[in-house]
């Protein structure tokens, strides 16, 4: 019986290894490692994630927060739901779990904690906190053709995303909103006017407020209720 030509006994075909070069040897160890990595992220999604839905639920989240020692109203766990692109309030999808850890570049709580900070940091940038506050408005939009948000939650979700930044017009505004009648929810040009009103509007003289420009209209008797409490 004739033997293939393409073999020699005792020798092995070691074409493969002979044609291989370091990029090769680099890339196949990265990917490996990738692999790893994900296969950690993913574990780490299912110990929080809930068995029927297969999704973290808020009883996840707050056990996550608990294993991270933050509590769950921080505004850093809102901040890790935008960068998570999360859709749907006090859920996180394995799609979403996925692309935040990755941005993160964390695959244990330690790290997920740990990244915090610089995700605050992130945020906090001017040109970045513009998009966050969208999102956390349209965050909050939990039914569906939902529009605009009561009062009542309006000023928990000022305090929360905004309290930090501008204390001041915050405090008063929200007392405003909690006196008036005028205004029972709140929409979203109404919630990023009073973003970019605390952005341009000296405070508190109001010296620079133009009610003939494009404000919504809550502002103009916001101005007018400070005016008359200051006087």
């Amino acid at each position: 019986m004739r033997r293939s030509a393409s073999r020699k006994t005792g020798q092995p075909n070691s074409t493969s290894s002979v044609n291989s070069s370091p990029a090769d040897f680099f890339r196949s160890a990265s990917s490996k490692a990738t692999s790893k990595e994900l296969e950690r992220v993913d574990n780490l999604f299912y110990s929080y994630a809930n068995g029927s839905s297969g999704m973290i639920d808020p009883e996840g989240i707050e056990t996550l927060c608990l294993d991270m020692e933050v509590d769950h109203t921080d505004v850093r766990i809102l901040m890790l739901a935008w960068r998570m692109k999360s859709e749907k309030q006090g859920y996180f999808s394995l799609e979403e779990w996925r692309r935040g850890l990755k941005a993160l570049r964390a695959d244990t709580v330690h790290k997920i904690k740990k990244a915090l900070p610089e995700l605050e940091k992130e945020v906090r940038r001017p040109s970045t906190f513009v998009e966050f506050s969208s999102y956390a408005f349209q965050y909050c939009l939990t039914e569906e053709k939902q529009k605009s948000i009561d009062i009542e939650s309006i000023c928990e979700l000022l305090d929360l995303v905004s309290g930090t930044q501008f204390r001041a017009q915050v405090d008063l505004f929200v007392e405003y909103l909690k006196a008036q009648n005028d205004y029972k929810v709140i929409n979203m040009d109404q919630w990023m006017g009073f973003y970019r009103f605390c952005n341009e509007i000296s405070f508190p003289d109001l010296s620079n407020y133009d009610p003939n420009l494009a404000w919504p209209l809550i502002l103009d008797n916001f101005v007018e209720w400070l005016e008359a409490k200051q006087s």
